[in-house]
C-alpha cells in the first residue's frame, strides 16, 4: 500500500530520523496537535525509542510534542498487536470482512483502548493505512 504524508507529517519525520537515526515508514500527527504517532521498521523501535526511552525523549523535547512509536509488520494481525502495545496483546484474527479481532488480558483493556479511546482509534487508522484491514475491535 502506498502511505500518502502530509508536509507536515513528511517535516515531522525528517526531524524524528535527524535525531533518532530511524527513517519513519509512515508518520501521522494527531487532530488535537499534542501527538505524533511514527511507525518504524520491524525491528528498529529499540533504536529509535533508545535506552530507557532517552532518544524518543529527545525528539519529543525538540519536536514540542510527545511521540508514540509503532513498529512496522508485515502482518496485519501482528501490525495491530504493535499498534496497542503496551498492551498484552494475547492473539490477533483478521477476518475476511477486514476486521481485526485483538484478544486482550482483561487487566490491559483499558491500556488497549487508552485515554478518550485515543490508543484504539490510532491502531484502526494505522492498520487501515498499511494493510487491508477497516477496523479493531477487542474480543
Amino acid at each position: 500500500m502506498r502511505i500518502e504524508l502530509t508536509d507536515e507529517a513528511r517535516r515531522y519525520a525528517s526531524r524524528f530520523a535527524d535525531v533518532t537515526g530511524v527513517t519513519p515508514n509512515d508518520c501521522l500527527v494527531r487532530e488535537d496537535g499534542d501527538r505524533l504517532v511514527v511507525v518504524v521498521p520491524a525491528g528498529q523501535k529499540g533504536e529509535a525509542v533508545g535506552p530507557a526511552g532517552a532518544t524518543v525523549a529527545r525528539a519529543e523535547e525538540l519536536l514540542s510534542t510527545e511521540i508514540d512509536v509503532v513498529e512496522d509488520a508485515e502482518t496485519a494481525a501482528a501490525f495491530v498487536a504493535n499498534a496497542l502495545a503496551p498492551a498484552a496483546v494475547r492473539g490477533v484474527t483478521v477476518s475476511s470482512q477486514g476486521v481485526a479481532f485483538a484478544e486482550v488480558r482483561p487487566a490491559d483493556r483499558g491500556v488497549a483502548i487508552g485515554e478518550d479511546g485515543r490508543t484504539i482509534e490510532m491502531a484502526r487508522e494505522l492498520v487501515a493505512r498499511h494493510h487491508d484491514v477497516d477496523d479493531v475491535e477487542l474480543a
